[in-house]
């Protein structure tokens, strides 16, 4: 399977996709680029996939990724939110580019 870079070295990009995970819980909509938003995604549905399990050892993997308040709700908002769901749990929508850089941007939002 084939992984974005995001033009960072591997602790960077961690830092930062868990930033982007941890914002999107607590806000459940965020504005990034393209390239962020779908990582992004691609690792969230795995997230709440875990999230909606009852198994207490599936919950617990879930630590490497959030912690504190983003945890909390992931558990116990989200994941019962989605317990019908199969999957699609986010939303990518694209954007015009931003005008300093021209850097695609889209919409990361959840269904």
């Amino acid at each position: 399977m084939k992984k974005r870079k995001l033009k960072r070295k591997r602790g960077q990009r961690r830092a930062l996709l868990k930033s982007l995970i941890r914002e999107l819980i607590l806000r459940e909509k965020i504005i990034t680029t393209e390239a962020k938003a779908k990582e992004t995604a691609r690792i969230f549905q795995k997230l709440v996939e875990k999230a909606k399990s009852e198994k207490e050892s599936q919950r617990k993997k879930l630590l490497e990724w959030v912690k504190d308040e983003a945890l909390k709700k992931l558990i116990y908002e989200i994941g019962p939110r989605y317990k019908e769901r199969k999957g699609g749990y986010v939303r990518v929508i694209k954007l015009n580019r931003r005008i300093s850089d021209g850097a695609k941007m889209a919409i990361l939002e959840l269904v």
